[in-house]
């Protein structure tokens, strides 16, 4: 029998959940499919999102041919095989085949290369996946022929109505008697992804007793994951939870820790640019101004990981995860832009302040842009004090210094400078 993801996967949009924005009556994606009119793009999302269904719903749609390539094993000889049989069904079809490509931020750019001419010359519309910025992973040349279109994670109501859907329609899970009282156990172990759900859903179904009644709880399903952690998770390497580990031991400055799920994600063959990418925010969000020098040394990772790459990549890797634990932690400059971001959403785009704003012209001189503001380096220590928030918000804190060596001299610096405004005090 099917996996219960695949089963009940959808084969139309009708019976698709979620992507309402992109799928929606007014939605980019559905006006050019109602259309037909497909353009090569790039689906960009995280896992079990819908990326693989969709590509075969616009497919069948469009009553095109539809050729698949996954990125993990398939070559430049693939790619032009699979170019080969499209071009041979264009002469017989008035529209090209979709070529979709799964995880297709794993081609290198002689595999994406081979690509350009057939997209370029419509003997294909290309359909890829991935869930990586494809900015930073696929070749500007066959990205700039692409449509990206950004998939979202699958939300709370979007999640249940996959599980009532299964539990009511699927072949096998509809003949018994299942209900679920409590949903959030269950929510929280596929964060987000359908396939996760349907992995979760029936592990939890086939560790029952079927000739009963199965009531799904939160503490049932936390037995049974915990019990059976092997068979949920198949591939021996859970992408986002071992990332998550490993984040939260640099965090808990445990090296120990922090090496050990680094050498999982290389066993599991995990992208090392991924790796690299998540130690490059780490060093801001977790480390921050508390160490300037770790953003340096994470950024410098990512850039020797790329030109060196493996194995030799992963002892850089290694040297970067113990520094990063090894330094003292603070999350303000995170959480100051957390602060501002809420700010703008809460008071919207309050007028800037007339003396910050730029006069090139002598209509904005007349009306008083510019006007009064104090150039900072012709008073001493190239300071003065000035409000420089907008009305309305004036006086606002931020930025609010961490307990650690640096930004200890940080506060004191700015405590100084603003005496007591923001809350920042000296203690020289």
């Amino acid at each position: 029998m099917q996996p219960l993801a695949e089963r009940m996967r959808p084969q139309s949009l009708s019976d698709y959940v979620g992507q309402e924005e992109l799928l929606g009556e007014n939605g980019a994606l559905s006006k050019v499919i109602a259309a037909d009119r497909i353009p090569s793009m790039i689906l960009w999302g995280p896992p079990g999102v819908g990326k693989t269904t969709l590509a075969s719903i616009i497919a069948n749609n469009s009553n095109r041919p539809f050729f698949q390539l996954s990125a993990i094993n398939s070559g430049v000889k693939d790619v032009r095989e699979a170019i080969k049989k499209a071009e041979e069904r264009t002469l017989f079809n008035k529209v090209s085949p979709i070529l979709f490509i799964d995880e297709i931020h794993r081609f290198s750019k002689s595999q994406q290369d081979a690509l350009l001419g057939a997209v370029e010359k419509g003997i294909v519309t290309l359909i890829g996946a991935t869930t990586e910025n494809p900015s930073f992973e696929v070749i500007s040349a066959l990205l700039s022929r692409c449509q990206v279109y950004i998939l979202k994670q699958l939300g709370k109501e979007q999640l249940i109505t996959m599980i009532d859907k299964a539990i009511n329609n699927d072949e096998y899970l509809k003949d018994l008697n299942i209900t679920v009282s409590e949903y959030d156990a269950i929510l929280k172990f596929s964060s987000g992804d359908g396939r996760r759900l349907y992995n979760v859903l029936e592990l939890i179904v086939n560790s029952s007793d079927k000739t009963e009644d199965i009531v799904i709880t939160n503490e049932l399903v936390e037995q049974r994951i915990q019990k059976n952690i092997a068979v949920y998770d198949k591939g021996g390497e859970m992408h986002y939870d071992v990332i998550s580990a490993f984040i939260k031991s640099i965090r808990g400055s445990d090296p120990n820790a922090a090496v050990y799920y680094l050498a999982r994600m290389i066993e599991g063959g995990e992208d090392p640019k991924f790796i690299c990418r998540r130690m490059v925010i780490i060093a801001s969000e977790d480390i921050g101004l508390a160490n300037p020098n770790a953003l340096l040394l994470a950024n410098n990772t990512f850039q020797a990981v790329h030109q060196i790459g493996m194995p030799e990549g992963r002892i850089i890797m290694s040297q970067c995860a113990i520094y990063l634990a090894g330094c003292p932690k603070s999350n303000a400059a995170y959480m100051a832009i957390n602060k501002a971001q809420a700010l703008v959403r809460e008071t919207g785009h309050v007028s800037v302040p007339l003396k910050l704003r730029n006069a090139p012209t002598e209509l904005m001189k007349e009306l008083s842009y510019g006007k009064d503001y104090n150039y900072a380096h012709d008073h001493d220590d190239s300071f003065v004090l000035d409000e420089y928030l907008p009305e309305g918000i004036e006086g606002t804190a931020l930025y609010k210094p961490g307990s650690n060596g640096a930004e200890n001299k940080l506060a004191d610096y700015l405590g100084r400078l603003w005496k007591g405004k923001y809350g920042y005090e000296s203690k020289s």
